[in-house]
């Protein structure tokens, strides 16, 4: 592990994972690693929002980077494990970041699970697990998330811990609005000729949020369908 990211997601997290790949820091593990391809890792996950411990170094074989939820909540622990690594806190404003994570991860988060997604085992353990360590009563918001500004007073509380806690040859502060300069004379690699990534804007979380809570209604219509075509077959 070279890079280990210490902001909370909604800050540009994969744009920044995106950047680092480019970059040459192979894999960046990001959120969207356990949905679409580590769905071994939720029940790690799970485990280390238990409060039991959990061996980071096999966690994390095979990448060189991690931004994002729920990694950036143990930043303290990877920096221990991997004392060699670079700590990028992404930043915004508050303000911003709270209404684009309440818009976004928190509300996908906030609704049950559609009934076949409640089926995965491993889509079960790693929502349980964001819930355990960030949005419920001992986690990083304590169950009070939708207080906006208790929520965004956790957001700046944070960012001023990180800030105070990491060696300052060790951290850079970084908002992805930035662009490479920063980011590549911190990692000290060249800059890229090409534009810095911008992606996963608030309109394609909320996108992704709707179609998920159109799962039961696909369903119901789909299973209506199918009974439809078995009661016809069988006439």
């Amino acid at each position: 592990m070279k890079v280990i990211g210490a902001g909370f997601g909604r800050t540009g997290t994969l744009s920044l994972r995106i950047a680092l790949e480019e970059l040459g820091f192979v894999r960046c593990y990001h959120m969207t690693e356990v949905m679409a391809r580590r769905h071994d890792h939720a029940k790690l996950w799970l485990q280390r929002a238990e409060g039991k411990p959990i061996d980071w170094r096999s966690l994390f074989t095979g990448y060189e980077a991690t931004v994002d939820f729920p990694a950036c909540t143990y930043y303290r622990e990877l920096m221990d494990v991997f004392p060699d690594a670079k700590v990028l806190l992404s930043v915004r404003s508050a303000e911003s970041w709270y209404d684009s994570a309440l818009a976004t991860i928190y509300a996908s988060s906030s609704e049950p699970l559609p009934v076949p997604i409640r089926w995965l085992p491993f889509a079960r353990a790693i929502t349980t697990a964001v819930h355990k360590a960030i949005w419920d009563r001992g986690g990083l918001f304590n169950g009070r998330f939708r207080e906006r500004e208790y929520a965004m007073e956790v957001f700046e509380s944070w960012n001023q811990s990180v800030r105070e806690f990491v060696p300052p040859e060790r951290l850079l502060v970084f908002d992805v609005r930035e662009g490479w300069a920063p980011l590549c004379a911190f990692l000290e690699v060249p800059v890229p000729n090409r534009p810095f990534p911008r992606v996963n804007q608030r309109w394609h979380m909320q996108m992704g949020v709707r179609v998920l809570r159109a799962v039961p209604v696909l369903s119901a219509v789909l299973l209506i369908g199918l009974l439809a075509v078995l009661i016809d077959w069988l006439r």
